[in-house]
């Protein structure tokens, strides 16, 4: 006799939580996001069809994605998408997954740029295009560029720009300010790697499969900042501000290095756990 979808979702839920250690609720909804990508179905659907029986097709496909999911690869690589912003990115190993924190870094943009006339952004290693492609999108008569090292990583960002309509933005590939000569930007945006390269939180979780050279940034984890804002003033037009997502535990560190730069209005925004998530200055308007 078929199993009914709460057998499994249940078997799931408890394979989840014994194998990576998740809490009861997150196991569950993992199992729930799987079982419903192999039903094709919303997650609304197993209140009221938790008694259907499973097809033993259907079974043989949830247990694959569930076993790529016990060994520890993550969901978004699984599935191949993220919501980001309320849109849908594509993803792959290719790209840093897009995470919830990082939304508070396109709100700050978002903040700081018109909505009825045109604003030069530059955002620096955009991975999936997730930063960019929202910005490009909430603020049409914007130009954007978006510029990453990887070359498999413009790709996935291309693709999303062109699945999500962001026709104007342009993409390069660079490292950080490398091919830009002397373009200059309202506002400069990045998400950059900020991990310590000893930290052993490497060595668990999602970011076990994704990129490194995405994470890691030196002995601090600040290598990457300290280019960015080194670089910032060159590239920022009068008045121009820099924004940027760092660690946890990086944000008065960053305050320092924009001061140092000749930043003026320099501070840092909370994420909703309360961690000092995203920091920013403005540059001088002489």
């Amino acid at each position: 006799m078929a199993a009914a979808l709460k057998d499994a979702l249940q078997q799931g839920t408890a394979a989840l939580a014994a194998a990576l250690g998740l809490p009861a609720a997150e196991a569950r909804r993992e199992a729930q996001i799987l079982l419903c990508r192999v039903l094709g179905q919303p997650r609304s659907y197993l209140v009221s069809h938790d008694r259907d029986p499973l097809s033993p097709c259907q079974a043989a496909d949830f247990n694959a994605l569930l076993k790529r999911r016990l060994k520890g690869e993550p969901v978004a690589y699984i599935l191949g998408e993220r919501e980001f912003h309320s849109l849908r990115f594509k993803v792959t190993p290719d790209v840093l997954i897009p995470r919830p924190e990082t939304e508070l870094l396109a709100e700050l943009a978002l903040a700081h740029m018109p909505l009825d006339r045109s604003c030069r952004v530059l955002d620096l290693g955009t991975g999936s295009g997730a930063v960019a492609i929202t910005l490009a999108l909430h603020r049409p008569h914007s130009e954007v560029l978006a510029v990453d090292q990887s070359a498999a990583a413009l790709e996935i960002a291309r693709e999303n720009a062109r699945t999500l309509g962001a026709g104007k933005l342009r993409f390069i590939q660079c490292d950080w300010y490398g091919a830009l000569t002397k373009e200059k930007f309202d506002l400069i945006v990045s998400n950059p790697p900020y991990i310590a390269a000893a930290d052993p939180h490497l060595a668990q979780g999602d970011v076990r499969f994704e990129p490194n050279e995405a994470l890691v940034s030196g002995e601090d984890g600040l290598d990457a900042i300290r280019v960015i804002v080194r670089g910032a003033p060159a590239h920022l037009n009068a008045a121009g501000w820099l924004l940027f997502e760092h660690g946890y535990d990086q944000a008065a560190a960053c305050r320092e290095l924009l001061r140092k730069a000749g930043f003026s209005q320099v501070s840092s925004s909370r994420d909703l756990s309360g961690i000092e998530r995203v920091t920013y200055g403005q540059i001088s308007a002489v």
